[in-house]
């Protein structure tokens, strides 16, 4: 694998290694620290462009970088951080961790890639192997879905995060299945045209990343809650009314120095994409895209029940998006 990947490797050990040494005591007033279930990149700055404009208003924000959203969650949950990022359903569910979702950020957007030297359709994928980002995930999620609506049973599924580091390896062969998302589907496209086949994707609407917290730090801490509810409402508006927004955000706020300049004009064409797409929620999701989820969620198995009669309140705290909602108007 390239050197990104052993940076990627490393730091993701590093992450697990300072999550389990953090202490266990509760954030102050004003304090808020952010587990992020994922490595960050193109896809990412309307997230950490809100969380800089929540620190702005008064609330000291520190993020947590993890790439994987079990270990967000596990933070979460033991205390050593407040706020996780990801699409914590099946741990909800399936493992009865105390957290609830309080704001949609954006739904999935991602590309099944394989490599056309060894296959061309869903039906080749029959018994092969294929990478996704984390167990539970939104990625595993499409390919178990995308494959029992294609009538075909996958092989090992194996965990590899980052959707960066997913194309490196299926640029370099040692992937062949994999699922990527806009920003490096783009980047396969350019490296290596006609290599890869994007496999299509039918009706997905879910959530891809959403925030989450426990009820009580919900409650304790409502006012800090808000506003990063509010600012995440109000870039994902901005950027998709203007998408080149996510350029000045990215200068202004100093995100993702690691690609250097010549990454702006991919950015603008990532979220123009995004912004064409309706991918960025406007107004924090709530029950109607509790319903999408739980349509999806349980088609491909991560969720148990009947979708109609699941409960928003046992995944969803929305008081935070009718505050937002209240005082920023709907989108």
């Amino acid at each position: 694998m390239t050197s990104l990947y052993g940076r990627t490797v490393f730091a993701a050990a590093f992450a697990a290694l300072t999550v389990s040494a953090m202490p266990f005591s509760a954030a102050n007033a004003g304090d808020m620290r952010v587990a992020f279930g994922d490595l960050p990149g193109i896809e990412s700055i309307q997230t950490l462009a809100a969380i800089e404009r929540t620190k702005e208003r008064g609330v000291n924000v520190e993020l947590i970088v993890l790439n994987d959203e079990d270990l967000a969650t596990q933070a979460i949950v033991g205390g050593q951080a407040d706020v996780g990022i990801g699409a914590p359903y099946t741990l909800i569910q399936k493992v009865g961790v105390p957290i609830r979702i309080f704001a949609q950020i954006s739904t999935q957007r991602f590309f099944p890639v394989v490599n056309s030297e060894f296959y061309k359709t869903w039906k080749d994928l029959d018994g092969q192997d294929v990478a996704v980002q984390a167990r539970g995930s939104g990625t595993e999620a499409v390919m178990t879905l995308m494959a029992k609506n294609n009538g075909i049973k996958l092989g090992t599924i194996s965990y590899v995060p980052g959707s960066e580091v997913r194309r490196n390896a299926l640029i370099q062969g040692t992937l062949k299945a994999s699922i990527v998302d806009a920003a490096n589907r783009r980047a396969l496209e350019a490296e290596a045209p006609g290599k890869f086949i994007v496999l299509p994707v039918e009706n997905v609407s879910a959530s891809d990343e959403t925030v989450f917290a426990t009820a009580d730090y919900l409650k304790n801490n409502a006012a800090d809650v808000d506003i990063l509810v509010e600012e995440l409402m109000k870039t994902g508006r901005e950027i998709t009314e203007n998408p080149a927004i996510a350029v000045e955000f990215r200068n202004k706020y100093k995100l993702l120095p690691d690609l250097g300049a010549g990454a702006d004009a991919e950015i603008t064409e990532y979220y123009k994409e995004t912004a064409d797409a309706g991918s960025l929620a406007l107004n924090g999701g709530g029950a109607e895209a509790a319903a999408d989820d739980f349509a999806f969620f349980t088609a491909a198995g991560q969720i148990e029940g009947d979708p109609v009669s699941l409960k928003v309140g046992d995944f969803w705290d929305v008081a935070a998006i009718d505050r937002a909602v209240a005082k920023l108007g709907k989108k």
